[in-house]
């Protein structure tokens, strides 16, 4: 099908290739380890980030608090992460992957890197870490794009 106009948008085409990587997620983390994309996420952050917060949990992936203390209640009742109250601030709670999450962490992004890797074999090695470096220059304009 022709794309006509579409394909100049990064938006369309980041769309396109994400229908790919949520495939080869769905076949290697979803339905083997049980979590969703952003539990995940979350567990791979707070596993790269020891102490990290709610609230940084929150910024960095652009949704609200109050969501995240589900994903958090989710990820806690799994034993994959554990929170303990800052001892400056009562009101701030530090989050910690436990040995489980931290190893589970670990599996799934292994998996995923691999399967990524497969799955986008049109692409040159080098390619794909420009791709790679490209989105996450790309997603760092977050923070201009949202203060205009």
């Amino acid at each position: 099908m022709a794309e006509g106009d579409l394909h100049g948008l990064v938006g369309y085409q980041l769309a396109q290739a994400a229908i790919v990587t949520t495939q080869v997620f769905e076949a290697e983390v979803g339905r083997v380890s049980k979590l969703r994309k952003v539990e995940y996420t979350m567990l791979a952050l707070v596993q790269a980030n020891p102490d990290v917060t709610a609230r940084q949990l929150a910024r960095a992936l652009g949704v609200t608090p109050p969501n995240i203390a589900v994903w958090l209640d989710r990820l806690e009742s799994r034993g994959l992460v554990q929170r303990s109250r800052s001892e400056a601030d009562a009101r701030m709670q530090h989050i910690r992957a436990t040995a489980a999450g931290a190893a589970l962490a670990r599996r799934c992004t292994q998996r995923l890197l691999e399967r990524e890797r497969a799955a986008l074999d049109a692409l040159s090695a080098a390619e794909q870490a420009m791709l790679v470096e490209l989105l996450h220059k790309a997603a760092l304009t977050r923070k201009r794009v949202g203060t205009r």
